[in-house]
């Protein structure tokens, strides 16, 4: 039976902020609160913080699973005002000030949601049972053990048929990560499958692209989609543009296209949708199962519920469809919203929020990636330079960054990896792991 602590009551007569959510939103907007005259309390279903761009390079076996994820309660070690509950909020309460979660009922004088996204699939039930999705830490390594799986199962099997399908990777969506997942996936191709697999060559092992927009890395400049696609295009990936998904059965993938591929690797990278509690009025969700807010990220109709990052959206005539669901917007939403909260607290105006975009960077594979830095656009080699020391200073953690760099070190002149291993099996049919040992 659940007791009540003072972890989920107040401790005095400061205010007390509640935020659902430690991704990136989340934790600017508590570290930004750390001489704020305010409780925070941060709630979390995992008590650690992932880096999501890096998701992709655990998916392939390139870096370990642990170097892109970070304790929360380490990040705020000297923060006096801060506390965490490793909780999952099921409903938020707004007639009585609380939400509630799998650990009890928490109050709150001000809530904030950054809950984040997840994958979108469009209600196509048969796809989202058999396609792989990659929004987290564990799902990324279910991944990773179904490519090593089915490799395995390749060199074995004496249906041709079968060997086939498990040898062609499928990538949905034609953003960044499913623009980086396919130029890794083409990188393992060519420069580990015929060295580690003996009996597999890079010509058994096909990776497709399906993006339903007429170019690649749409959110990015003209010049970064054409070279991320003559990226792909030269290492050997089939872009299929302007095309869509109708079914996947877990062989048969369908494309309205009229193109039907075999395959055991679909990879989804081709939407999310934002995480919102029940207890938010259906009236206030829009496209995207996002949250519509005001300029100061507070939700519509209500005083003291504000909503940022991915499951916000901001709509105004600038921004019909929101601010885009990046990092950079939520680590800005969450700074400007622990200014107005403080505002808002000693009664002072509030100011509206405004994204500054810093650019945009993509890799594509190995010496190449593309990069808008407003009008300055680069491709290759120093943009790839320029996109990992993005990466590794945004990393949380001394550590992890050491572990990301020796890794990426390693992996580029040895042009291999070490962390290619099946430590939890993964059956694609039932949806469920198992020991590989047995």
């Amino acid at each position: 039976m659940f007791t009540v602590t003072a972890e989920n009551k107040n401790k005095g007569s400061k205010p007390r902020v509640v935020i659902v959510g430690g991704g990136f939103g989340g934790l600017a907007l508590a570290q930004k609160l750390k001489s704020a005259p305010v409780e925070v309390l941060l709630l979390d279903k995992h008590n650690y913080h992932t880096f999501q761009p890096l998701l992709y390079q655990v998916a392939i076996g390139a870096i370990e699973a642990d170097s892109i994820g970070f304790p929360i309660r380490r990040i705020f070690t000297k923060q006096d005002n801060f506390s965490f509950n490793l909780a999952e909020v099921k409903k938020v309460n707004p007639e009585t000030n609380s939400v509630t979660t799998d650990i009890g009922e928490i109050h709150y004088d001000y809530l904030v949601l950054a809950t984040g996204s997840n994958t979108n699939f469009f209600g196509n039930e048969q796809i989202a049972h058999f396609a792989m999705p990659m929004k987290n830490i564990p799902e990324a390594l279910n991944i990773r053990s179904l490519i090593l799986q089915n490799l395995e199962t390749a060199l074995v099997t004496t249906d041709m048929r079968e060997k086939f399908a498990l040898m062609t990777f499928v990538v949905v969506g034609g953003g960044p990560t499913g623009v980086e997942l396919s130029g890794a996936l083409a990188e393992m191709r060519h420069l580990i499958l015929g060295k580690d697999y003996h009996g597999l060559s890079k010509y058994d092992m096909r990776v497709y692209l399906v993006e339903g927009k007429d170019r690649l890395l749409a959110a990015m400049s003209p010049q970064a989609s054409e070279t991320a696609k003559q990226f792909l295009t030269n290492a050997d990936v089939t872009i299929f543009n302007s095309a869509h998904v109708q079914s996947y059965d877990g062989f048969y993938l369908t494309i309205d296209n009229g193109k039907t591929i075999k395959t055991r690797n679909v990879l989804w990278a081709a939407g999310v949708k934002g995480e919102v509690p029940d207890g938010i009025p259906a009236d206030v969700i829009t496209r995207g199962a996002r949250i519509q807010t005001d300029e100061i990220n507070r939700v519509k109709g209500f005083q003291n519920i504000f909503a940022i990052g991915d499951v916000s959206a901001i709509i105004t005539p600038e921004t019909p469809n929101g601010y885009p669901g990046v990092a950079p917007t939520a680590i800005q939403q969450g700074q400007c919203l622990a200014k107005n909260l403080v505002s808002l607290i000693n009664n002072q105006p509030t100011t509206p929020f405004k994204y500054k975009d810093k650019g945009s960077l993509a890799t594509i594979g190995r010496n190449q990636a593309v990069a808008d830095l407003g009008k300055l656009h680069f491709r290759g080699f120093f943009a790839w330079l320029l996109w990992g020391f993005v990466h590794l200073l945004s990393l949380a953690g001394f550590a992890n960054k050491g572990i990301i760099f020796i890794s990426w070190f390693l992996n580029y002149f040895t042009k291999n990896s070490d962390n290619r291993l099946i430590v939890r099996g993964f059956n694609p049919v039932t949806r469920k792991l198992y020991d590989s040992s047995e």
